[in-house]
């Protein structure tokens, strides 16, 4: 197979995204013949075709969507380079790139990034996603960093190495009208007499919470499970019901007045830095990992 062709896979990737050569040929100013032969010398050196008629535009063939699933993270990269060439080249920004896997208490993720929010020139970047599609993306240098609830996975390929962070206690909040002195010398049998807000299934301290419920004999009315955290929060302030969160998040909590400590479990949450060996040497990354050495030593 011949030297990939760059200028033909961009053809073919904004003709993939506007669907079809006529579209294709007005966003780029250029003759519709030019793309035609151009995405025609792609699939020769391929040796598959990538499009194919469908209606009145163009749909990519099996071959094509491998093509394109490709091209998209090559141009999108690419459309990076410009601005992050400046902000090394001016030293007006340091780019950092978090992921924050479904179900992490974003509270606690904040807590343990706050080594790094006062950064000069700080560009933070959080996503939130499916653990492996997290990890797929930190091995494809899209991501610096990702919190989570468990350590990196064990695969050679993907050269990923983790870093535990924290173990936090989970403790129970709910809305002032909701945590009067008499409930909480009950605590945690009001449970059962209190509606409650969990963490979806996806957070590893469901399991443990669950677990805890067993142990206590409580078998509460769940009103709502939430991803992220701080939405509970917000809905819990609001009076819907009690809702447990990490300690070392809860300090977040003073932003959302209203809430109010109904008591303490033995129930941790444990927080991983998963980081590739590339990513390891970030100024950022390393500042995260350095203080949560520290502060565990």
């Amino acid at each position: 197979m011949s030297a990939l062709n760059y200028r033909h896979l961009y053809y073919f990737w904004v003709v993939a995204k506007e669907g079809g050569m006529a579209r294709a040929a007005r966003r780029l100013d250029i003759a519709i013949q030019t793309i035609s032969s151009q995405v025609r010398e792609l699939e020769k050196s391929l040796g598959h075709q990538l499009l194919k008629p469908e209606g009145r535009g163009l749909t990519l063939t099996e071959a094509g969507e491998a093509a394109y699933a490709r091209a998209e993270e090559i141009f999108q990269i690419g459309q990076r380079i410009p601005r992050e060439v400046t902000d090394a080249a001016t030293g007006t920004a340091v780019r950092l790139s978090i992921g924050l896997s479904d179900g992490l208490s974003k509270l606690a993720a904040h807590a343990l990034l706050d080594p790094v929010l006062q950064s000069p020139g700080l560009r933070l970047l959080c996503h939130e996603g499916e653990f492996d599609h997290l990890m797929a993306d930190l091995a494809l240098h899209r991501l610096d960093l990702v919190l989570t609830g468990q350590g990196a996975p064990v695969n050679a390929n993907l050269r990923l190495s983790s870093q535990w962070l924290a173990s936090s206690p989970v403790c129970w909040y709910g809305a002032r009208q909701r945590v009067s002195p008499a409930t909480c010398a009950t605590f945690p049998a009001c449970l059962n007499t209190l509606p409650v807000l969990l963490p979806t299934r996806d957070a590893p301290v469901r399991a443990a919470l669950e677990r805890w419920f067993d142990d206590h004999d409580l078998v509460p009315e769940v009103v709502g499970e939430f991803e992220d955290s701080a939405l509970m929060s917000v809905f819990a302030a609001r009076g819907l019901g009690i809702f447990p969160v990490s300690a070392l998040g809860a300090e977040d909590l003073s932003l959302m007045p209203g809430l109010a400590l109904l008591g303490e479990t033995d129930v941790k949450e444990d927080i991983h830095a998963i980081f590739s060996h590339r990513t390891r040497h970030h100024p950022l990354v390393k500042k995260v990992l350095d203080r949560a050495e520290s502060a565990v030593s």
